[in-house]
């Protein structure tokens, strides 16, 4: 009788596919992009690395890419969808649609844009003399993992003409559809400056809080960002894991917990900080500096297709049914998810007014209890 094989059982087909790239991988609760080590990364024809946060979930990764001094991609094209934000450098990307049609744009230091799916697509650095890093977030873990079969994922055909919308999407203009606060949304596929694009008010997030939801290539991938105001903060609260949280201006520190524990754990970021909550795990924002604090965040579920459950309710306060459920913005009081100033911590706002102090901050902030 011939010797039986092990079981292939909790298999991941994600991790082993990452295995066999030949690129660094970073674990951590944040990180800071620029200090991330790449090496040669065959398939993209650039240096590259992967990061994988604490709170990642099972559904999104982040890879950094390093394109070197007048240097390119190979050409890429792929059945997961990714978010891609620049970290430094200027250059551009040209995508092919399916029909030969070409759109090139230009970016640089906090851009935002989004690859419509499945098409063909470079990245080019446009300097000869400096770097270009930019941060990709995937869904590759969700779509490796569903059809395990990497030549479906990397070599198919098929065509999403309909991911590519009007060709102003790539030339930085957009479609602005005013809703409720906290859910305005602005579609495109190429925003070139996420510091001098317009944010709508959404106070009930924190006091002076802003903010804009995107839609990007008609994409089930999640972005938004977020402002805060010159000493001040936002209110803490909670929601499913995934969300990628980087800082576009300013600098400062957040605050994670779980429901219960008497300490909080500390991440401080400025530009190139990343970092990703916890499932259900507390976490509360301060902007510790001298002008407003912008963050991006990415995920999988977008506001236009929430994908689960999960993050309907997170980002539309519904259920699949339309019935209203407790939000991010509802007071964990009212079955929602976020905690009030007045019902916060009193070591909280102690915390920021210790910080800014140091920063030669005032604090905007009054907190009543």
């Amino acid at each position: 009788m011939s010797e039986s094989k092990a079981p292939r059982i909790g298999v991941d087909p994600y991790l082993d596919w990452l295995k066999g790239e030949g690129i660094p991988t970073v674990e951590d609760f944040g990180v800071d992009l620029f200090n991330v080590p790449t090496k040669p990364w065959a398939r993209m024809g650039i240096n590259g690395a992967a990061v994988h946060l604490k709170g990642r979930g099972d559904f999104v990764s982040m890879f950094v890419l390093e394109l070197p001094p007048g240097g390119s991609t190979a050409p890429q094209r792929h059945l997961f969808e990714e978010v891609l934000y620049v970290l430094s450098g200027r250059g551009s990307t040209t995508i092919e649609a399916a029909d030969g049609r070409k759109h090139t744009f230009e970016w640089g230091p906090r851009s935002l844009f989004a690859i419509p799916l499945n098409t063909q697509y470079h990245h080019f650095n446009g300097s000869g003399s400096d770097k270009a890093l930019l941060a990709s977030t995937t869904n590759l873990p969700a779509v490796l993992n569903m059809f395990h079969n990497e030549a479906f994922v990397f070599d198919n055909p098929y065509r999403f003409d309909e991911r590519m919308g009007s060709a102003k999407y790539f030339s930085g203009e957009g479609d602005f559809t005013p809703t409720l606060p906290g859910q305005h949304m602005w579609e495109t596929n190429f925003v070139p400056d996420l510091e001098a694009i317009e944010l709508k008010t959404w106070n009930e997030r924190g006091t002076g809080s802003k903010n804009i939801m995107f839609i990007l290539a008609d994409g089930t991938m999640h972005a938004h960002i977020s402002e805060m105001q010159v000493g001040t903060y936002k209110k803490a609260h909670r929601h499913g894991p995934d969300f990628h949280v980087m800082c576009v201006t300013g600098q400062g520190y957040s605050l994670l917990w779980y429901e219960g524990e008497p300490d909080f754990r500390r991440v401080d970021w400025k530009h190139g900080t990343v970092f990703a909550p916890p499932d259900r795990m507390f976490h509360q924002h301060f902007n510790t500096a001298l002008k407003p604090a912008r963050y991006l965040a990415t995920a999988f579920g977008s506001l236009r297709y929430p994908f689960t459950e999960s993050k309907r309710r997170a980002l539309t306060g519904k259920d699949s049914k339309g019935q209203a459920q407790g939000a991010i913005a509802t007071s964990v009081k009212k079955g929602g998810d976020q905690i009030e100033y007045e019902d916060q911590s009193p070591r909280i706002h102690q915390l920021f007014t210790e910080a800014t102090r140091k920063a030669g901050v005032e604090v905007k902030l009054a907190v009543s209890r």
